[in-house]
């Protein structure tokens, strides 16, 4: 060997001494700053993304986490075969396929018009609902409130949590947090490992963590979405009526919607509590037997589920600006809503593409499942103060781009049927 290769040898040999001592560093500082500020909560969170080659969670990390279960119905709601089964043209599949979908359906009244799905997913699979679970949260509040274990929406969250009873945050109603305007500190970020999201995904304090929250506006005022508010709604019904979260739903709305499967709820810790922002893991036919109780507006099979006075308000836009200082046409009571086109669309969604649509006016419901969700519609700086702009395309402002590919797609569906 040469003395110049020998010399070349040595350098690399150095540098990567040095390379492995800079890395070791990095994790000796990374693992003092996790144990000097309490998260830990990142070990889980690292070990089940990054190290598992994705930069964030998934929709199969049901058995990441604890669960409990929500009974399937014992009488299933069948529903019907169409005549002729709907297609999806190749321009449209080429859409939607770009997001890294695993299933979509869409139905006419009870008749099923569309299912497909793509790569492991099959009929049977339960996946992440992800914050599509909110909804599900914000019509157990009705229930509570039939029940007469909530006396209205506008009592205070501090008499079902004694930590609202200090500072501004005795102000907060439940109102406040079903419209998302509580004013607490919640960091909402889905990339962010340090932010509230990510330690209520993978932490085990759910209402150590909800509960220190500090109130930083006055709530009802402003739309700002926030994970922490469904989570808090979880903890009043849990006191209201003395039941577990996934206990109470499976007892008042999944055994009651003729679901065919067991739905799962991620738990903080085992026997711990159910992650209410999100994570109720269920197939795509029963996420849709979902929204067909939201397209009845409560009622299931002659049944009355949700009152019929809160589903109204529970689909109305309260009156409260958005992030953009814009009025609310996007949000009602934890669901979503698209005022823009012939008729209304209430829908439940998830921060990987989990959609779940309803048009009550058509009779149709879309579910869709996957990935990727589309980015949403925002409102460019330059167009802040330009009304002509902000009328035009006031209503889909927060809205993803897919769904209206979705949507687009069904009545096209419905249309050829006709």
């Amino acid at each position: 060997m040469s003395v110049n290769k020998f010399s070349l040898l040595r350098l690399i040999k150095r540098v990567l001494k040095y390379i492995g001592i800079l890395i070791l560093s990095l994790l000796i500082l990374a693992n003092i700053f996790i144990l000097v500020t309490g998260r830990t909560y990142l070990y889980k969170g690292i070990y089940n993304t990054y190290l598992q080659g994705r930069t964030g969670p998934s929709i199969f990390d049901k058995d990441v986490f604890y669960n409990k279960t929500l009974k399937k119905a014992e009488n299933i709601f069948a529903w019907k075969k169409a005549t002729q089964k709907a297609v999806i043209l190749p321009d449209e599949l080429a859409k939607i396929e770009k997001l890294e979908i695993s299933s979509f359906l869409v139905f006419h009244g009870d008749t099923l018009l569309f299912e497909k799905y793509w790569g492991d997913h099959v009929q049977s699979t339960v996946t992440n609902s992800f914050s599509a679970a909110k909804t599900l949260v914000g019509l157990l509040i009705g229930c509570a409130i039939k029940d007469g274990k909530i006396k209205s929406m506008d009592e205070p969250v501090a008499n079902y949590i004694p930590e609202f009873k200090k500072d501004a945050k005795k102000l907060i109603t439940i109102r406040h947090l079903l419209m998302m305007s509580s004013g607490l500190n919640w960091e909402e970020s889905g990339k962010n490992p340090l932010s509230h999201n990510a330690a209520s995904y993978y932490g085990t304090d759910l209402y150590g963590l909800t509960t220190n929250q500090f109130a930083i506006e006055k709530p009802g005022k402003r739309f700002e979405y926030q994970s922490g508010n469904s989570q808090l709604l979880g903890f009043i019904i849990k006191k209201a009526t003395g039941k577990r979260v996934s206990d109470y739903a499976s007892e008042k709305i999944w055994s009651k919607i003729g679901t065919e499967s067991d739905a799962y709820w991620s738990l903080d810790k085992e026997n711990g509590d159910e992650k209410s922002f999100c994570c109720v893991y269920g197939t795509s036919r029963d996420f849709a037997r979902l929204g067909r109780l939201i397209k009845q507006n409560g009622v299931w099979n002659g049944q009355e589920i949700i009152p019929a006075s809160y589903m109204k308000d529970f689909l109305s836009n309260p009156k409260m600006t958005t992030e953009e200082n814009v009025p609310n046409y996007r949000y009602g009571l934890h669901i979503w809503t698209y005022l823009g086109g012939k008729h209304p669309v209430y829908y439940c969604r998830g921060i990987l593409g989990q959609f779940i649509i309803t048009i009550p006016d058509e009779d149709l419901i879309i579910v869709r499942t996957g990935s990727i969700r589309g980015k949403n519609i925002i409102l460019p700086e330059k167009y802040e103060h330009n009304k002509a702009y902000i009328n035009k395309y006031k209503y889909k402002f927060g809205h993803p781009s897919d769904l209206f590919e979705y949507i687009a797609i069904a009545q096209r569906m419905i249309k050829d049927k006709k």
